[in-house]
């Protein structure tokens, strides 16, 4: 089987919030695109145009879900409640450089976030998509959010679950994964293509 006869998983972060813009963890705080974030979404769309996929999913949080509409999918996408991104707890709302006031050797993928979801939890979220994309003898859309795309990446690779922190995202970027050769060796394809949002 040809790389090209494989399935590919395009995953789609949201486009971009205020929060995205000062720095803000935004875990459950549903917030909805900025202007530019709804541009680069529907710039998102037109990158995709003409692919054609057996499953769209989507986390239902408002700036995946507009992200996924304006993209043109909306119409298309399950809302998966496995994609939401990570719950961040006492740290919602802040900033890494306000929460290392308090805390200078603080590293998310190593140290998690007090009163949110643990590692290992996001980790386990993580491995039922990576299972349920799997099951899946297609092409697969994804609209989600940067942690947990970087999650879901790195379990894919079958890495530790701090490797996560390797995969750095921007806001309404485009990945891919896929399999190199066959289905036992997954593979990054694409990672953090933006060329699409420059303005």
């Amino acid at each position: 089987m040809s790389d090209d006869a494989l399935p590919r998983i395009y995953l789609a972060r949201h486009g971009e919030t205020e929060w995205a813009i000062t720095g803000q963890h935004t875990g459950l705080t549903d917030i909805p695109l900025t202007d530019r974030g709804r541009r680069n979404a529907q710039s998102l769309g037109k990158r995709l145009d003409g692919l054609k996929f057996d499953a769209v999913l989507t986390s239902p949080l408002i700036r995946a879900r507009q992200t996924c509409d304006l993209a043109g999918f909306g119409g298309l996408a399950q809302p998966d409640p496995d994609l939401v991104e990570w719950a961040y707890g006492d740290y919602e709302g802040l900033r890494t450089v306000d929460i290392r006031k308090e805390r200078p050797d603080w590293r998310s993928f190593r140290d998690g976030f007090p009163g949110g979801e643990s590692i290992e939890e996001i980790s386990a979220r993580a491995d039922r998509v990576v299972a349920d994309l799997r099951a899946i003898d297609g092409n697969v859309l994804v609209f989600s959010h940067g942690h947990f795309l970087r999650f879901l990446a790195a379990r894919w690779l079958n890495l530790p679950p701090i490797e996560a922190r390797l995969f750095v995202l921007t806001t309404a970027s485009l990945s891919i994964l896929g399999y190199e050769h066959n289905r036992t060796e997954p593979a990054i394809r694409l990672w953090n293509d933006d060329r699409h949002t420059q303005e």
